[in-house]
């Protein structure tokens, strides 16, 4: 497995950190959404998991609680790489045994980090995170899947 994780920090980087992100919804079909997202070690755990952050309002949101899975794909030409598995949420209106709720800001950043983000004012991106009611999203790699070109 982590050498397939290695794969997807290798394809997330040349995408640029964009991945497409899949639920379900709850009539079965698919929902699938454009994100950032990266790879970074749980912050309860410690193993590798497929981080993103999502708008406290996002449809992806629902469909998490519901099912609790989740799968990313990133590529770069014809090569790509999907992480399937369970998905936590840590935010504001999904509170976590193992993460105090003081840790969700820099929960959001290192998330971020690992997305390729950087900021200029933390502060100011912990207020605006604050103010989205935005959350981790912590994939579990349960299963990796590539073309292997």
């Amino acid at each position: 497995m982590a050498t397939d994780l290695q794969l997807v920090r290798e394809l997330a980087a040349a995408a640029q950190w964009l991945g497409v992100v899949a639920t379900t919804r709850g009539d079965g079909s698919v929902h699938a959404s454009l994100v950032n997202a990266g790879v970074l070690d749980d912050p309860v755990g410690g193993q590798p998991v497929v981080g993103l952050v999502a708008a406290g309002g996002a449809r992806k949101l629902v469909h998490l609680r519901r099912s609790g899975r989740a799968s990313v794909t990133f590529h770069q030409g014809w090569r790509w790489v999907s992480v399937e598995g369970p998905a936590r949420i840590v935010g504001p209106d999904d509170p976590n045994a193992g993460v105090a709720p003081s840790a969700v800001p820099g929960l959001l950043r290192a998330v971020f980090q690992a997305a390729g983000g950087s900021h200029d004012d933390w502060d100011e991106y912990d207020r605006v995170m604050a103010a989205e009611r935005r959350a981790a999203v912590l994939i579990q790699p349960d299963r990796v899947i590539t073309n292997r070109q």
